[in-house]
């Protein structure tokens, strides 16, 4: 089960960097505009707000790998930490921009969550 356990936790920190670069660097670029249904207009006004949800979200990704990394208890104290913020921020982004968060980011953060738990 801690097999299970960190390769979901790794899952949930690459979806995290992957969102990094998303908002950081691709928001103003055909990729980050398709995946946000934005036209470059739009892109153009919300890249500042954009690359700080991408900061946001490597800081996620790195709280996860420090958490994989650290010897327990804080490895195991930083991952239940930083994957209860990806849940609880998964669930505030679904309620206020876009249900579709709830699945994209909430979910992974909560399986890897219960498997972490468990798995200790």
């Amino acid at each position: 089960m801690e097999i299970l356990a960190d390769v979901l936790v790794v899952l949930v920190a690459a979806l995290h960097l992957y969102i990094l670069v998303l908002e950081m660097f691709l928001w103003q670029k055909k990729p980050g505009m398709s995946f946000h249904g934005l036209d470059a207009e739009m892109a153009r006004r919300t890249a500042a707000l954009a690359a700080n949800q991408g900061l946001y979200n490597g800081f996620l990704a790195a709280g996860l790998v420090w958490g994989l990394i650290a010897a327990d208890p804080t490895g195991f104290r930083a991952q239940v930490f930083f994957l209860s913020c990806v849940v609880v921020a998964g669930v505030y982004g679904a309620a206020t921009a876009n249900r579709r968060i709830l699945v994209a980011q909430a979910l992974p953060g909560a399986l890897a969550l219960a498997a972490v738990l468990i798995a200790r």
